[in-house]
């Protein structure tokens, strides 16, 4: 059974910079695309970036503050999130899965329990 664990979340100041995490267990990362996903409070779950074999795509909101990237020899993506404002503030989640558009996702497993970004003014 494939688990997601998410971490490199925490608490930064607007205009800081973090790096999170996400671990799968088993070789999955390169059947399929992985997506970055965050659910702000009170909001839903949100697809802010995504990795295949062939592409990048990003939220309008995070472009060009943020950099999605995977190594699958290592079972692990990244989510390089610069510049960082209040409004990124969630829970961040990772998924794996085939593209259902240029931002869309089918998921395969299961949620993880995410790493909470705060971003302070």
């Amino acid at each position: 059974q494939v688990q997601l664990v998410e971490s490199g979340g925490g608490l930064v100041q607007a205009g800081g910079s973090l790096r999170l995490s996400c671990v799968a267990s088993g070789r999955v990362y390169g059947r399929h695309a992985v997506g970055w996903y965050r659910r702000a409070p009170g909001k839903e779950r949100e697809l802010v970036a995504v990795v295949s074999s062939d592409a990048t795509d990003y939220a309008h909101s995070v472009m060009g503050r943020f950099t999605v990237s995977r190594n699958s020899a290592s079972n692990i993506a990244y989510l390089q999130m610069n510049n960082l404002k209040p409004e990124d503030t969630g829970v961040y989640y990772c998924n794996i899965g085939t593209r259902g558009g240029p931002l869309s996702l089918f998921v395969n497993y299961r949620w993880g329990q995410g790493t909470q970004v705060t971003v302070s003014t």
